[in-house]
Order: C-alpha cells, then structure tokens, then sequence
C-alpha cells in the first residue's frame, strides 16, 4: 500500500490511554526519541493496538519550525 507521507519509523508502543471518544498513544522508537499520537478509540479498536505492539509510524507535518540555539 502506498501512503502520501515520506517519514515512515518502526516503533515499539508503549501505552494507550483511552478516553470516551480519543486515545492516545505513546511508542518508542530506536535511541532516545519517544512520541504520542492521538487518534480516535474507534481506530485503536481496528488497529486492536496494545501495549508491546510493533507498528510503523507514519509522520506528516504541515509546520516544520527548526531552531538553532
């Protein structure tokens, strides 16, 4: 399947939370770098997404703001 999105991450997930409509999702990847992802219940009930799960993360931005200190 082809997807419209250039960043693709393996990554491991580390915890989701569930509200009444949204979740959210936290995974790591390789190194240091951790990040969340929020996404409807609905979606992690189709992706059936727990804990220890190896997914592919799929990252598109509209705003990349990079910072030089």
């Amino acid at each position: 399947m082809k997807y419209g999105v250039r960043n693709s991450l393996q990554a491991t997930v580390t915890k989701v939370k569930k509200g009444d409509i949204m979740a959210q999702m936290d995974c790591k990847l390789e190194g240091p770098i951790e990040l969340s992802s929020v996404l409807t219940c609905d979606s992690v009930a189709d992706l059936n997404l727990k804990e220890g799960d190896k997914v592919m993360v799929l990252i598109k931005a509209i705003h990349v703001i990079p910072v030089k200190e």
